[in-house]
Formats: C-alpha cells, structure tokens, sequence
C-alpha cells in the first residue's frame, strides 16, 4: 500500500528527505542516516497545509544546539503550517519513522492509526504518529512529540536546521520575504528574532 508522509520539518527539503530513503548523511547534520530497505524514490512530492500550530523545542539534536520542529497535538484552524508530502510506500513510511526515533523493529499498525486518528509509537521525538485524512486514495500520516506543546520548552532552531528548512521552502515556491513572514508567527522564532535578523539568519 501506498500513503502520504507529510513533513514539516528537516524533511519538508526534499533532499534531506531523500537521505531517509538512500541513506547517507544532509548538509548541516551531523549523523549519516540508513536509508530504506526499499530505495525507490517518492512517486509524488508536493506542498501542504496543515492547520496544527508549529513550534520548536530541545535543546540540541543532530542539527546541533537549538530545538527542532513539532506540531502540537490538536487541530487549530487559526494556524497553517506548511508542509511537504511524500507518495510513498507504508514499509518505507515505517522505515523513516524508525530513522527519526533512532530505533529499529517498531510495530506499526496504520489500521490503528486511522481508526484512533493517531497512535503513540515510542517515547522518542517523534513517537506520536497523525492521520492527516485521505488524498487520491492513499492516508497521510505526520508524526510529532508524544508530549503535547504545552509540556514543552519552545526553544529557538540552530542555524543549519532552520536553513535545511528554508531550502525545502524554497523548494516549494516560496519567496525570501514570504519565508521570513512565515516564520515569525513560528514559536520559537516568534519573539527572538527580528525580519532583518532572521533574514540574515537563513539567507547569509
């Protein structure tokens, strides 16, 4: 079967993306990824919107010192978070799933997914797995913190994180000042950074 992951962060540039499906290690990160069993690339990329409130927090990951993105756990619709979304097979999704917890051997029942709306994984980062709804016949599935924002301590991205995140906003049309505006109604960028200190942030 085929479905959707939806990104919204790292791996909303397609590149970095592609590291989860090869293996091999994105520009700024610090740690070579294993890839997939199956290496077929995406059958289909594309832009998304989702209306759940974007933040970030850690205090350091292999971006190096500064949070990483998640969203919160239930549906704004106040809110749009901009995405990217992957046509690819559910081995693959589970595969990538185990990447990002850094862990192996997870047992994955997107059936229960669906049905519940999400499914709570592993106590890693990323261990709550979210039913997006369906499109052109496949379920999208984005997968966040099992804490809920409020638990969490909003922390501004590193710099190599926020650019890889930049690069796939690009990607996806974006210009530099709808990028910059995009951001600082982000938690963690929202109150920290000023448009010129961000542009000189991402784009130097």
């Amino acid at each position: 079967m085929n479905v959707w992951y939806v990104s919204y962060g790292s791996n909303i540039c397609e590149d970095r993306f592609l590291c989860y499906i090869y293996g091999g290690a994105p520009k700024g990160s610090n740690k070579a990824e294993s890839g997939c069993s199956d290496k077929t690339p995406p059958k289909i990329t594309c832009k998304k919107e989702l209306p759940y409130t974007q933040y970030f927090a850690k205090e350091e990951s292999k971006w190096g010192k500064g949070g990483v993105a998640f969203i919160d756990h239930e549906k704004n619709p106040e809110s749009k978070t901009i995405a990217r979304q992957y046509l690819i097979t559910t081995e693959q999704f589970i595969e990538v799933v185990e990447q990002e917890n850094n862990t192996g051997n997870l047992n994955i029942d997107v059936d229960k997914i669906i049905d519940n709306g999400y499914l709570d994984i592993t106590a890693g980062w990323y261990g709550r797995l979210i039913y997006l709804g369906n499109e052109a016949g496949c379920p999208m599935f984005t997968f966040t913190d099992t804490y809920n924002m409020k638990n969490q301590k909003i922390t501004p991205p590193s710099n190599s994180y926020l650019k890889i995140i930049t690069r796939g906003l690009k990607e996806l049309g974006l210009t530099k000042q709808e990028i910059i505006d995009y951001f600082l109604t982000t938690k963690g960028i929202e109150g920290y950074f000023s448009g010129d200190l961000l542009s000189h942030y991402i784009f130097d």
